[in-house]
């Protein structure tokens, strides 16, 4: 599992190690540059010094005493190289034409040399390059010493840095995890830092969203366990009477009975699980561009037969072209025909049910109409609750249809408004969805 804090704590320990190693490294070229600028000098300045000697004192020549860490050679001879004037070095230190400083190759290893003529005689003093290289490294690890010293300290300071940073973190997953379905309360965004207030902004929005979706599943549970008792207890009763029935005709009447109890039952459990698939909350399902005008036409025509039936004309009296939605074909069929249904049923016999599919303006609109007997205006908004049902009517149904119906709208962020037919007799329902932009064809 990968965690954030080792992640942190590598990439830092390794940062510091790398800028160690990268200091290490400047801090000896450094030393090695400044180590060779000096005995360069030092070995010009001896040079001079054998060079005033062999000049100015008779021709005697006496060479500082010194020990093996400064390991020197000197030499002093005629200038084409011939004549030995002094001598004191355990190598033969090659005879070049070169004045000046110059590194050179020995069987004893690389030398530094510094090489003066003067009279007819050329002083040259040198020196093993490799006491260069050791004071280098010695100047080198005495500058790095207390830094590889510091380096635990710094260890110690960046696991406390890491873990004092990350601690909001932790408590942020302690609070989350002491959440229960029965305790949603959001987070506290007051205390946290600025780089994990987006994520505690998140999932405060998934809390509410949780706190909605189980408010709804509750009281969903506890209305479909009320619808479901009075069906299911009429069930029950008519099924004792199919069982005490004395003749034929008794029991052939409790059957039918049972059968219009069992389809009503069946119907409302249906127009339940449609309810819970609607849902605003429900999980997202894959939309497409969806035209209203056609998908009225299909409604139309398959609820035709049932009109028939009944003896209520219905039509598709408008119907625009290319009038798209961005949609669920599925959930928007159902909410066209719970108002085509609703409107067939409470229409009576010689009545008019008429869908249109239209324009206004920027809004795509489907209408339904009927010529039924209408609700009153301070009861089209309690109609789309949850099994609510206009009194005085004897038609039968759930009370789901219109909460449907606003449930799939909702999803389509679309807005459902009931008001009187034309001519002030009958309903109108009137959904109205934001207009897709019209996709042209390839080509």
């Amino acid at each position: 599992m990968t965690s954030i804090r080792r992640q942190l704590l590598a990439a830092l320990l390794a940062s510091v190690l790398v800028a160690g190693a990268v200091a290490a490294v400047a801090v000896y070229y450094t030393a090695q540059n400044e180590a060779g600028t000096l005995l360069d000098y030092q070995l010009r300045q001896m040079a001079l010094s054998l060079r005033d000697q062999a000049l100015h004192a008779g021709g005697a020549v006496h060479a500082p005493e010194f020990d093996n860490e400064f390991d020197f050679a000197i030499d002093i001879r005629s200038e084409d190289g011939s004549g030995v004037r002094y001598s004191r070095s355990r190598v033969d230190l090659p005879f070049t034409g070169h004045r000046g400083h110059a590194t050179v190759d020995t069987p004893s290893g690389s030398w530094r040399m510094y090489t003066l003529s003067e009279q007819g005689f050329t002083v040259r003093v040198a020196q093993p390059t490799y006491l260069r290289d050791d004071l280098a490294v010695s100047a080198a690890l005495r500058t790095m010493v207390p830094f590889l010293l510091v380096v635990p300290m710094l260890a110690l300071l960046v696991w406390a840095a890491v873990t004092r940073g990350l601690r909001p973190l932790e408590s942020v997953a302690n609070a989350v995890k002491s959440r229960s379905a029965d305790s949603l309360r959001p987070l506290d965004e007051a205390q946290v830092p600025q780089e994990i207030k987006p994520v505690v902004s998140s999932l405060n929005d998934l809390l509410a969203r949780l706190t909605r979706a189980l408010e709804l599943q509750r009281a969903f549970v506890a209305d479909a366990a009320h619808a479901l008792r009075t069906p299911l207890t009429a069930l029950n009763l008519q099924i004792q009477l199919a069982e005490r029935a004395q003749s034929a005709r008794e029991r052939e009447a409790a059957f039918a009975t049972l059968k219009d109890g069992v389809t009503r039952a069946t119907h409302l459990v249906e127009q339940l699980l449609t309810l819970a698939r609607h849902e605003p909350e429900a999980a997202a399902r894959p939309t497409a561009h969806i035209d209203l005008g056609e998908l009225a036409a299909e409604v139309v025509a398959a609820y035709a037969p049932l009109a028939e039936a009944k003896d209520v004309d219905i039509g598709l009296t408008r119907r625009d072209e290319n009038l798209l939605v961005s949609g669920e074909r599925d959930a928007l069929r159902t909410l066209l025909s719970n108002l085509v249904e609703n409107a067939l049923r409470y229409t009576p016999p010689g009545g008019r049910v008429d869908v249109a599919a239209m324009r206004d303006g920027e809004r795509a609109v489907l209408e339904v109409t009927d010529t039924g007997p209408g609700i009153a205006p301070e009861e089209r908004e309690r109609v789309f609750d949850r099994f609510y049902r206009v009194g005085g009517t004897d038609v039968a149904g759930s009370g789901l249809g219109l909460a449907i119906v606003r449930n799939i709208a909702a999803r389509h962020g679309a807005q459902v408004k009931l008001a009187e037919g034309p001519q002030g007799m009958g309903l109108t329902a009137r959904v109205g969805f934001r207009a897709a932009k019209e996709v042209s064809s390839p080509g």
